[in-house]
């Protein structure tokens, strides 16, 4: 085995080792970060739930002898499922922060990025329901780094509605300073914006009917200035056109200080700012109109608040896409709560590592690559070339 396999496995591993075993002692023949890294490994190859692990463990078996502590052989795909409904996926994510956060600095350093834009938004897993047993489907709250294709952390909770007390419980979970938050008007909370200044970040913050009062107020404002071209504000403007899949669309952001007047302007710690996007989409000679309204803690700085908006939009073109297309993750029929969210976690985790690898392949074939050759899997995982 090479050394850059061994070197590797070895640093995979360390982020496991303070990891607390779940199992009842009779059940502790196979090392819990053993069984813990062949997951990920096998989760970065294809697998899809722990059958899928065992059956490629079983055929990468003398590759993981050598490269891991197995006493007894490849675990079976009970002892992958046992593990992976035992452990809290609070404390399974926690194991990943170092990781995460020197992948977030290499991208940092790699992009140049010093604002980094991290978008919240839900994700549901359909068929992760079980309405026999009274099991909803799986609703997560996720963290996405647009700007460096990594997810950050992610949380469980019952359904949408709860989103709202899911994402100050998330924020604590991820290191926020110096980024912007970007998040839906489900999420437009003043204790949520409270929350985020206080972990010195900014917030750009949708408004919708949640917030009825500020919504038409901003609307009124920003209609109200429009009437005499913005003279008697410093509004900033900018506009984007692209031509793609047969249609073409123009985005124009507006940008203004929020003004003095705004109801409740004292109520939302840090707001500075209004802005509005107007979408307009033309495909097959229909046009269709769009119109957006946010709230932000930015200063009038048009081109930023622009490029936090569509960063936001990648999380779903970018993460739950690919999810959804690429790992299946929208038919998967998990209905273990703790089994369902670590494997959303795994997911999201070998996504953020595919993401950081340089290879021009498409998502699924880099997954191919990675059951097909070793190297290559070592690859993704250490960010080195073998």
């Amino acid at each position: 085995m090479s050394t850059i396999q061994r070197s590797g496995v070895d640093e995979i591993v360390r982020h496991f080792e303070e990891l607390e075993d779940p199992r009842s002692t009779v059940n502790l023949q196979h090392p819990l970060v053993s069984v813990v890294v062949i997951a990920l490994m096998a989760v970065l190859a294809g697998a899809n739930g722990p059958t899928a692990i065992a059956k490629w463990a079983a055929l990468k078996e003398e590759f993981l002898v050598k490269s891991l502590n197995l006493p007894n052989g490849i675990p079976r795909k009970d002892v992958f499922r046992r593990v992976l409904m035992t452990l809290k996926p609070v404390a399974f994510q926690a194991c990943f922060a170092n990781w995460l956060r020197s992948l977030r600095d290499a991208a940092a350093t790699a992009t140049g990025v010093k604002q980094p834009v991290l978008a919240v938004d839900g994700k549901t897993a359909r068929r992760s329901h079980d309405r026999k047993n009274g099991l909803g489907a799986l609703h997560s709250v996720s963290v996405w780094a647009s700007d460096f294709g990594l997810s950050l952390g992610q949380l469980a909770c019952a359904e949408k509605s709860n989103e709202i007390t899911a994402i100050p419980e998330l924020l604590r979970l991820v290191d926020i300073k110096g980024a912007i938050i970007t998040i839906d008007a489900m999420g437009t909370q003043k204790a949520i914006a409270e929350q985020i200044i206080a972990g010195e970040a900014d917030y750009v913050l949708a408004l919708k009917g949640n917030q009825e009062t500020l919504h038409q107020a901003v609307i009124d404002h920003i209609v109200e200035q429009w009437e005499d071209d913005f003279e008697k504000v410093k509004a900033s403007q900018y506009q984007t056109k692209e031509t793609a899949h047969g249609r073409e669309e123009t985005r124009t952001y507006i940008q203004m200080p929020a003004p003095a007047d705004l109801p409740g302007l004292g109520l939302w710690k840090g707001l500075k700012s209004i802005g509005v996007v107007i979408s307009e989409c033309v495909r097959d000679g229909k046009v269709t109109d769009e119109v957006r309204y946010y709230i932000s803690s930015l200063d009038v700085g048009v081109k930023r608040f622009a490029h936090a908006i569509r960063s936001h939009w990648g999380i779903e073109n970018s993460c739950h896409w690919s999810l959804d297309v690429t790992y299946r993750e929208d038919d998967s029929r998990m209905r273990d709560k703790n089994l369902r969210e670590n494997f959303a976690w795994l997911n999201r985790l070998t996504l953020s590592l595919l993401k950081q690898h340089p290879g021009r392949e498409s998502l699924a074939m880099k997954r191919r690559s990675c059951g097909w050759s070793d190297d290559y899997l070592m690859e993704v995982i250490t960010g080195s070339r073998c």
